[in-house]
């Protein structure tokens, strides 16, 4: 047996125990006064309604490192939207043209790429058949690095693409061990670390690297383009941004920037969390923002959880998708299926404390596609002989979300209504600071504050 401490020892060992709880008392006490008072926001939103991006342009507003740690984990994220938008054009093309996938003859090859800046030069479809033949190994790489992004996780149905959970960049090695991006390309510059990414991004970074030509040859051919025009062919909406950029992302030393990184597409399922701290009239506030993932209806029921004692809900309706239907309900518009949640959400009892912000998504696209002519009366028949203007469709929208709101809220809360374009950073931060302080306004109304 030890020998017995004196009383003096005894009395000095429980000084020094005390000190140390004290010292772990005004630790945590600090902790608490820096992160200040807790406050819950959920993102809500059908599948691509834009709560991913939103969720990166405030991490890019008040947490910019913590998106510089990440940015070399959105790599191959890149590389899987290039591939799938490859594919879908190679898809595409087949059925239009029935291209052969046999190898071409050396004679079909073409010996120039078309560019945006010279689209008179049109290829005969052989040599279509050609750059679909040399594209093959590229596109093959599409499900082998959908499955490591996605670390095993699958969909019911067979649904192809990537679908994360919270702490997907774990899965990449970039994100393990280059805390910075400086640290990434310094990385990159020694002898034996260039292959310090996965094995399949590897791949793919080479293969798309030795097709660059090949791959912007395709998207600026006039076949590509009138398929476009006509609306003949539909791809996702990251596709122009990064086929228009290939050459630049194609480069070996490349990382994401921030554009890229807001035009990704990337789906999740459950719910991430963001902490973000944000000051505001001299007070700290810890924001805990909750991106709740709405990739299909079956995995709504995630959501539930999170209700109960949420400070303010933010809804992302992408009013842009007036002519899109659900991928697993071919017959439900997309605007339909956003009003009848926006329902659900403004009915809920558990959520009727919640300060309320509905935005009206991607008005740069719905921009686009009236001044390309596809008719709003076309999809939805209630619209009638309305101008198919950007002002009138807008406020058709706007009004029915507003009459929702009307009749189904069940406390008869403000509703602080935002049109938003994702993409654009400046406007959507000073949307973000708008819609902070009506949170914060709300919040200590209900605390009787205010």
């Amino acid at each position: 047996m030890g020998k017995r401490r004196s009383p003096a020892e005894e009395a000095e060992a429980l000084r020094v125990s005390e000190t140390i709880d004290d010292e772990l008392r005004r630790e945590r006490e600090a902790v608490r006064r820096k992160r200040g008072k807790q406050l819950k926001v959920l993102l809500l939103g059908q599948a691509e309604s834009g709560k991913s991006t939103l969720q990166k342009q405030f991490q890019l507003y008040y947490s910019s490192a913590t998106l510089e740690q990440e940015r070399p984990s959105w790599r191959p994220i890149v590389y899987f939207n290039i591939l799938k938008a490859i594919r879908m054009i190679l898809d595409e093309l087949d059925w239009e043209y029935s291209l052969s996938p046999t190898s071409p003859s050396p004679a079909a090859s073409h010996s120039g790429s078309p560019s945006p800046t010279s689209p008179s030069a049109p290829l005969p479809p052989l040599q279509l058949a050609a750059l679909r033949h040399k594209l093959l190994p590229l596109v093959a790489s599409e499900d082998a690095l959908a499955a490591e992004l996605s670390g095993g996780v699958t969909l019911a149905r067979g649904r192809q693409g990537v679908f994360v959970r919270s702490g997907w960049q774990a899965l990449t090695s970039a994100h393990r061990q280059w805390p910075l991006a400086e640290d990434y390309y310094a990385s990159r510059a020694l002898p034996g670390h260039g292959g310090r990414q996965t094995a399949v991004t590897g791949i793919v970074a080479t293969t798309l690297a030795a097709s660059a030509e090949e791959v912007d040859a395709l998207w600026w051919h006039p076949a590509v383009q009138a398929l476009l025009k006509g609306n003949k062919l539909k791809l996702e909406e990251y596709a122009a941004f990064f086929l228009a950029n290939i050459r630049r992302i194609a480069q070996p030393e490349y990382l994401p920037t921030n554009e890229d990184i807001l035009h990704v597409r990337l789906q999740t399922i459950g719910v991430t969390e963001h902490a973000f701290d944000i000051n505001l009239g001299g007070t700290n506030y810890s924001w805990n923002l909750y991106d709740v993932g709405g990739a299909v209806r079956p995995f709504r029921h995630a959501w539930v959880p999170f209700f109960d004692d949420a400070t303010a809900i933010i809804f992302l309706a992408p009013i842009s998708a007036f002519d899109q239907y659900l991928e697993e309900d071919p017959r439900t518009n997309r605007i339909d299926d956003s009003l009848q949640l926006f329902t659900a959400i403004c009915a809920n009892k558990l959520l009727s404390s919640a300060a309320l912000v509905l935005m009206l998504n991607k008005t740069d696209l719905l921009r686009q596609k009236l001044e390309a002519g596809i008719k709003v009366r076309k999809y939805i028949s209630s619209y009638g002989d309305r101008p198919n203007s950007y002002e009138e469709v807008s406020e058709y929208f706007r009004a029915h979300f507003i009459q929702v709101h009307k009749r189904k809220d069940v406390s008869h809360r403000p509703l602080y209504l935002h049109y938003t374009s994702m993409l654009d950073i400046k406007a959507t931060q000073s949307i973000i600071v708008n819609v902070g302080e009506a949170i914060m306004r709300s919040h200590l109304t209900k605390i009787g504050l205010a």
